[in-house]
């Protein structure tokens, strides 16, 4: 197949990092949210962000600490409206793979799920349900994980996304046990009323609240996209789709050819950069970074957040010293957690988007983009493919004409 213009594209998500709130934000609560200004505003001198500075982030919003340089001729940098009705993780990618979500998925974010769908699981499964709210998967260990072992007893708790997530111990409840209930919780969740994006087991280990650990042997049990998606086209077409980080867990695995799990930003920007440095295929490497949402905009810590930035632009470094002329390195977000804002939840925001290649020579700013489908439209264009009529997505001309 003839490669129209980039051997690779490298889609990084710095998941939650908004770039402002979107004109219909006050239907969310969100009017005034703004997850990168406000980060930088925790750090009196703002954000150290070299790289993303160079390539433009700062003309695009004003930001404590980052110029806003106007020539950057090997990226075009412009903000992208989230078009689907929704502020969640699987809302944000489904949307960059063209889907269009007009009726958002269900949270529980700040009441727990109701009692009658906890009586159910309980009844299904045996057990007792202890829980029921949102809250930070280690923490709620420490709140809990001693009464789930002395009782043998289920967690069940969320978070801002459409999720379900089930905690118990390895050696007390069993892998497979777990497993079984996340299946019955999977189930009930297909109802309308409840249903979810995601049910997600979550075993432990460890003696006490100061020995907990979540162990590698999560597993997810998520609803498929509505459509087949700009994944599935790429993979159909013998195109690789590379997954980092949760991605897969996002899709399902639907249209995905490989999937690489990490632990942290860190370790999903050590295996971006050695996936960059193999060469080993052509295709598309779509990254997932999650703890700028996880640790510290869900936890309202601003200073995290602008401290995971400032590492991420050292990465982003690294990354960009290895690529050729034949990638293009997108950097965006999927929606907003603004570290200052109240409760817990996402923000209704714009995202940025920073597209880099060392084939560029007329890069610029670039107006805003009606949804984040033109992400996934452009990547079909590159390799010279066609979207389904139901998914949504402009390709953006500029990159693929400089």
């Amino acid at each position: 197949m003839e490669i129209k213009k980039f051997k690779r594209v490298f889609l990084i998500v710095m998941d939650s990092v908004g770039i402002g709130s979107m004109p219909d934000a006050q239907l969310f609560g969100d009017e005034g949210s703004h997850t990168l200004r406000h980060a930088a505003e925790s750090k009196p001198e703002g954000l150290n962000i070299p790289v993303m500075e160079k390539y433009g982030l700062g003309s695009l919003s004003a930001i404590r600490g980052v110029k806003p340089v106007t020539n950057h001729p090997q990226s075009y940098v412009f903000k992208l409206l989230e078009a689907s009705n929704g502020k969640d993780t699987m809302t944000g990618h489904w949307e960059m793979a063209g889907i269009h979500t007009k009726k958002p998925f269900k949270t529980f974010t700040d009441t727990g799920f109701p009692q009658a769908l906890i009586d159910e699981l309980s009844e299904k499964t045996g057990y007792k349900i202890i829980g029921n709210y949102s809250a930070s998967g280690t923490e709620i260990l420490k709140e809990l994980g001693e009464e789930q072992m002395r009782d043998n007893s289920l967690i069940v708790y969320t978070s801002a996304d459409s999720v379900l997530q089930i905690a118990a111990h390895e050696e007390v409840t069993g892998l497979e046990e777990l497993y079984r209930c996340c299946e019955i919780a999977r189930e009930i969740c297909m109802r309308p009323e409840y249903l979810l994006g995601r049910i997600i087991a979550r075993p432990f280990t460890g003696k006490d609240k100061n020995s907990f650990k979540r162990t590698s042997n999560r597993h997810d049990y998520a609803l498929s996209p509505s459509e087949p998606t700009v994944l599935n086209i790429l993979d159909s077409n013998g195109i690789t789709v590379s997954a980092i980080g949760k991605i897969s867990d996002i899709f399902n695995n639907y249209g995905i050819s490989r999937t690489q799990k990490t632990v942290s930003n860190e370790d999903g920007m050590d295996k971006t950069i050695a996936q960059a440095k193999a060469n080993e295929f052509n295709g598309l490497i779509f990254v997932n970074l999650v703890e700028f949402d996880s640790e510290y905009g869900h936890r309202r810590d601003p200073l995290g957040y602008a401290m995971a930035i400032e590492r991420f632009d050292k990465r982003l470094g690294e990354l960009l010293e290895v690529v050729t002329e034949d990638d293009l390195v997108l950097v965006t977000a999927d929606h907003g957690n603004d570290p200052t804002w109240h409760g817990t939840d996402h923000t209704r925001e714009k995202v940025p988007m920073l597209a880099i290649s060392k084939a560029f020579k007329n890069g610029r700013k670039l107006d805003e983009r009606s949804s984040f489908g033109d992400i996934g439209a452009t990547v079909l264009a590159n390799f010279n493919l066609l979207p389904t009529p139901a998914l949504i997505g402009t390709p953006i001309k500029e990159l693929l004409e400089d």
